[in-house]
């Protein structure tokens, strides 16, 4: 099997149809397109999200905590706390511990939330550390929003930029490989961008200004986001391009290395789809927040308009993350 998640078939055929005894008390459960699930507590749910960290070697705790946060505040919960579970290789020092906890104390910090707890172990035959953290959040039962959501006529929006965290992470550990292809201040800046991955103040904002479905564009980028969403909603979309804000890094990163900013990990980003676009762009930008319109919420059809050419978008077999690193030599880390 290759690196990255299963594809939507295999983890319909190998892993959703093994989900145990369905609950009444469970409000989300788990399906395709869904990345937490939310446990209802009376007029309250708990929302729960799980997140390994494979692609990023440095600040992996921080990374950590902020991308299972994202997938918390994507269903419009405010997030409490994380847990984490953190396997070490046995040439692992303590040094190794301290400062993967460094960063997962500093994520917190930034966020209010707390370390509720979890589990760390040396583990044999790891050749890196491996690190996977749960989020936990709480929200109003009838402010909850999820993936399935989005109603044929909704505008698509997207926060901030597509393929941040994957600039910054190919920016971090190829920037050897990146040398005399990029300028230094292109790299720096591309790097830097990793300091832009939360987006847990606007997934409660979008929340509150009427979002009908939210989705966290982590691994397969944009289009993957856009997909699984369509997936969960059992929609389509027509999507512009042209539209998609894309930094300026990111397009000379993804140009010298000859990737997709569409199918790169998008963490920073939020997908929005909303009935009054107007009202929550500018609900989003009065936080400093921007949001771009994409496109719209269709019946069936699943398109990307590039220039004259409309073309049907199925699900993305793999980020262009893996793919890059692959290509240069680098493992997951």
């Amino acid at each position: 099997m290759k690196t990255g998640k299963l594809d939507p078939a295999a983890l319909q055929r190998l892993v959703l149809g093994r989900l145990g005894v369905r609950r009444d008390d469970v409000a989300v459960h788990a399906r395709l397109g869904e990345d937490g699930a939310a446990v209802a507590f009376g007029e309250e749910v708990c929302v729960l999200s799980s997140d390994p960290i494979t692609g990023a070697g440095a600040r992996a705790g921080w990374y950590g905590v902020h991308v299972a946060c994202n997938d918390v505040a994507a269903m419009g919960a405010r997030p409490v706390g994380v847990l984490a579970t953190l396997l070490l290789p046995e040439r692992a020092v303590e040094a190794d511990v301290a400062r993967i906890m460094d960063d997962i104390h500093r994520a917190a910090v930034e966020l209010s939330i707390e370390v509720l707890g979890g589990h760390t172990e040396v583990a044999p035959g790891l050749v890196t550390p491996i690190l996977s953290m749960t989020a936990v959040g709480r929200a109003r039962r009838d402010k909850l929003v999820t993936s399935a959501g989005a109603r044929p006529g909704d505008w698509l929006l997207l926060t901030k930029a597509a393929g941040l965290e994957g600039t910054a992470i190919l920016a971090t550990d190829l920037e050897h490989a990146l040398r005399g292809r990029l300028d230094e201040v292109t790299v720096t800046a591309a790097q830097a961008l990793s300091d832009r991955l939360s987006v847990v103040p606007e997934g409660i904002l979008a929340a509150e200004l009427g979002a009908t479905a939210l989705h966290d564009p982590t691994e397969g980028g944009l289009l993957g986001a856009l997909w699984e969403l369509a997936e969960a909603s059992g929609t389509g979309y027509v999507v512009q391009s042209e539209l998609v804000p894309i930094l300026d890094e990111t397009r000379q990163l993804c140009a010298v290395l000859g990737a997709d900013p569409l199918r790169l990990i998008s963490s920073g980003a939020l997908l929005v789809a909303c009935s009054d676009p107007t009202r929550m762009v500018a609900g989003l930008a009065e936080r400093g927040i921007p949001a771009t319109q994409i496109g719209r919420v269709t019946e069936r059809e699943r398109v990307l308009v590039i220039g004259d050419k409309r073309l049907e978008v199925g699900p993305v077999a793999r980020d262009e993350l893996w793919r890059i690193l692959e290509e240069h030599g680098r493992g997951s880390s």
